[in-house]
């Protein structure tokens, strides 16, 4: 059974079966009733069971008794995430998710996860990983194993630990081993779909291929990425700057051992002594609006970079995330021997 199904008790169940029910939750004890469709109905703790002992019900009745109507929910791909904040900061812990039809598709726990995000998520898993060759040469990079688990399996479990349940893989090589191991995510509960590219079609071009983006919010991320971001705070940023996408940015600071001089057509405006310089290269991880789709042309090759150009041509909101956690491009066989040692001793 999947995890969220736990928390689901079908209407006319007797209340014998809900204490059976929430006594083996434990300390998660919450039900959601709800009807042979999986429409929510209400919810039930231990505290309306007893209260309705109270009132003289008896265990062999139905929940309907005692159940209470209209619980707090989420509505899946229409919310927004203040309401998210807000329920988490109240300690309202566990929330069923809804379709648009009422339906539970989900319950989350917020003792097992940070945040419950509205995007859909897009790992780009494709590359043939040559630098790491030979240990790609039958292996696709992101399942290289780093502390016993595939790159591609960090990269999506930090992903869920911000709630976010719906992803597509990008592959091309050797991209049924990257389908065999994610399978169609049901036993993660979560849904996972596969985008194949016949030729190759660059860092984001794959993204123009899928049609169902079920969130107004889309986050591209490179498969082979180790790092500790905080999605959330990442996805308030780029509200907050109103962007049509942002690019996680990595700084770099360049020491000058000499003293610079700053001119103007031959004259010295400054002098800075052994200056220090911050650069920011691209992270390789974006978080964009689902209308920017629009602007990835159908299966040619196409840049990340490419992408930023044209936006920035065509005058839309392009901003940048400097990332103060642990990030690792693991490209090279001194990247991935880096992320082994470091495993240990990066707070996620």
């Amino acid at each position: 059974m999947n995890t969220f199904r736990r928390h689901l008790l079908k209407r006319g169940s007797t209340i014998r079966e809900a204490l059976a029910r929430l006594d083996g939750l434990a300390k998660d004890a919450i039900i959601f009733v709800v009807t042979d469709d999986n429409k929510l109905i209400g919810s039930l703790t231990d505290g309306d069971v007893r209260r309705g002992l109270l009132k003289g019900v008896t265990i062999d009745q139905k929940v309907d008794e005692i159940l209470q109507p209209n619980p707090r929910s989420i509505r899946k791909g229409d919310h927004d995430l203040s309401s998210v904040i807000e329920f988490r900061e109240n300690n309202f812990r566990i929330i069923p998710i809804l379709d648009n039809q009422d339906r539970v598709v989900n319950v989350i726990n917020f003792r097992e996860i940070k945040s419950y995000l509205p995007v859909d998520a897009v790992l780009m898993a494709g590359g043939r990983g040559k630098r790491l060759s030979p240990l790609t040469d039958k292996v696709p990079k992101p399942l290289l194993e780093i502390a016993g688990k595939p790159i591609i399996e960090h990269t999506l479990e930090r992903l869920r630990l911000f709630g976010i349940d719906d992803f597509w893989i990008c592959v091309k090589y050797l991209g049924e081993q990257i389908e065999k191991w994610g399978g169609d995510g049901r036993d993660r509960n979560i849904s996972m779909s596969y985008v194949y590219e016949e030729e190759p079609l660059g860092t984001i071009g794959a993204i123009s291929m899928i049609n169902d983006f079920g969130h107004e919010y889309i986050l591209v991320t490179n498969s082979d990425i180790l790092t500790n971001i905080d999605y959330e705070h990442f996805f308030l940023d780029f509200l907050k700057n109103n962007a049509d996408i942002s690019v996680v940015t990595i700084p770099y600071a360049v020491d000058i051992p000499y003293a610079v001089l700053e001119t103007d057509n031959g004259s010295v405006k400054n002098f800075r002594e052994k200056p220090t310089y911050t650069y920011y290269s691209n992270g390789g991880i974006y978080l964009m609006r689902k209308e920017i789709v629009n602007f990835i042309p159908r299966h040619k090759h196409f840049n990340a970079t490419d992408l930023i150009e044209v936006l920035l041509k065509a005058g839309r909101n392009v901003s940048s995330y400097p990332l103060a956690g642990y990030w690792l491009d693991i490209g090279r066989h001194e990247d991935y021997l880096k992320a082994q040692k470091d495993i240990n001793n990066i707070k996620f």
